[in-house]
């Protein structure tokens, strides 16, 4: 029987995104496939990039205790990056290298919120396709051609076919779960859909 498929809607420039990883994780745990799609979150930032201002609000707070608790590092990055770039390059790896994506993305993520890196810098992206085994040469290819950049305008029209407004969304059996919510709603979640699988299968 084929796993059921969550779709989740992503940018890397949202740090709920980053914690987001690890609830995708637990539904991934309970053999549920989760297909990665890119949703550029604020298309307005320039490519140059912006400063990001100072991150002391509860809510800045509650997301690095987050993070903490989902065993992930948290470093602020001093400026937000127009992520175009990276959302189409991890969109091509998806397509086209699928037994990549999962680490490729994982590096971007971990490039902006563990190193600190700027995104909006494609000698970045392409370093960490490098490290993650990409053929940075059929990469760098797809970006210059725009044709990686029509697969995350794709998946953006996807996401707002079904109600996607925000990062970090999830399609779950037909329902729009979106933003982080806690990790035992997401357990709760993925033991209902497994649970439901199981009693189809048996009928």
């Amino acid at each position: 029987m084929e796993p059921i498929r969550i779709l989740h809607w992503f940018d890397f420039t949202c740090p709920f995104c980053y914690v987001g990883q690890q609830r995708c994780d637990i539904l991934e745990s309970r053999g549920l496939k989760v297909v990665h799609l890119p949703f550029q979150l604020h298309p307005e930032i320039p490519p140059e990039g912006m400063e990001a201002g100072p991150r002391v609000s509860d809510v800045h707070v509650a997301l690095r205790n987050e993070a903490a608790a989902a065993g992930l590092p948290l470093t602020w990055p001093r400026r937000l990056p127009s992520t175009r770039t990276a959302l189409a390059a991890a969109e091509w790896v998806r397509l086209n290298r699928p037994d990549l994506s999962c680490l490729f993305t994982r590096r971007l993520f971990a490039a902006r919120y563990v190193l600190g890196e700027d995104l909006g810098e494609q000698s970045v992206i392409e370093r960490h396709a490098i490290e993650a085994g990409v053929d940075v040469a059929e990469l760098r290819a797809a970006l210059a051609s725009a044709a990686a950049y029509t697969s995350v305008a794709e998946a953006e029209a996807l996401g707002a076919r079904y109600g996607v407004r925000a990062t970090p969304s999830w399609l779950i059996a037909g329902d729009l779960v979106s933003g982080l919510l806690p990790q035992s709603e997401f357990e709760r979640l993925a033991e209902k859909i497994s649970a439901r699988t199981v009693r189809d299968a048996a009928g």
